[in-house]
């Protein structure tokens, strides 16, 4: 079964493993919204897209306020005439010792990397729904989301919450034909990791790229995760040939955390 014409819808779009995600779809044949705080940098990805032959439109969203994930939602809709897939990618990483957490970071992170899989979660049943149509809603969890990682307490714990809701969606939504799946990244080259890189050598003393490194290090596969990497299995998740599969946070990190 061909996905091409339908619609995906990317959160965290505008970099990083969101970017790569954008892209593998719309090589996959799907027309892409690209959603992100960042509008000033949605539009280079938008071009990108297009290049591949495929629609995509842009919309401005933070993911931890529920209006403004219903509407983008509702923008794909309307801009790329359909809706079958969310992929909830947009989330903050946080270092900082479990001893020095202050409440408001806490609450930062949480209604990002929470709140917003949350709404999209919500959201998306609700059109799909409407739509009278089957629908596949896909999370970002994480390797953290399966073991705690010391400086990254309060991290792991936004990613095992998505664990969470990941599987009390997948019960609630089975019998609308709705799949709800999570992808759990390792250790990624990307932006985010030069700055938990260089968070830990604030709070350490390490010098800058030595965390980096070490991490790389314990990978069985013997390098670090590119976007790429991460998009593949979230090309399968937004695919048929996962139709029979819910509930489910797979890992895709090279050998580090084993289940």
């Amino acid at each position: 079964m061909s996905v091409n014409g339908k619609v995906a819808l990317v959160t965290g779009a505008a970099q990083g493993i969101g970017r790569g995600i954008a892209l593998r779809l719309a090589k996959d044949g799907f027309d892409i919204a690209l959603v992100d705080l960042k509008a000033d940098k949605l539009d280079a990805v938008k071009k990108e897209v297009e290049a591949l032959g495929r629609k995509a439109s842009t919309f401005s969203a933070d993911v931890s306020k529920r209006d403004d994930v219903y509407a983008a939602i509702d923008h794909a809709e309307k801009s790329l005439g359909g809706f079958d897939v969310i992929v909830n990618n947009a989330g903050i990483a946080q270092v900082q010792p479990i001893a020095d957490v202050k409440p408001e970071e806490v609450e930062r992170i949480f209604r990002i990397n929470v709140d917003g899989v949350l709404w999209g979660i919500q959201a998306a049943a609700a059109k799909f729904k409407a739509r009278k149509q089957k629908g596949k809603i896909i999370n970002a969890s994480s390797i953290a989301g399966h073991d705690g990682f010391a400086m990254l307490g309060v991290y792991s714990a936004t990613k095992f919450a998505v664990r969470a809701l990941t599987q009390a969606a997948a019960k609630e939504y089975a019998s609308a034909g709705i799949t709800v799946n999570a992808y759990c990244p390792g250790i990624v080259g990307t932006d985010m990791w030069v700055e938990i890189d260089e968070r830990f050598s604030e709070i350490t003393g390490a010098p800058k790229g030595e965390t980096y490194k070490k991490y790389v290090e314990g990978i069985a596969l013997g390098r670090a995760q590119t976007p790429d990497d991460v998009a593949a299995l979230v090309s399968f998740l937004a695919s048929p040939d996962s139709d029979y599969i819910t509930g489910q946070a797979i890992l895709t990190d090279g050998g580090i955390v084993y289940r």
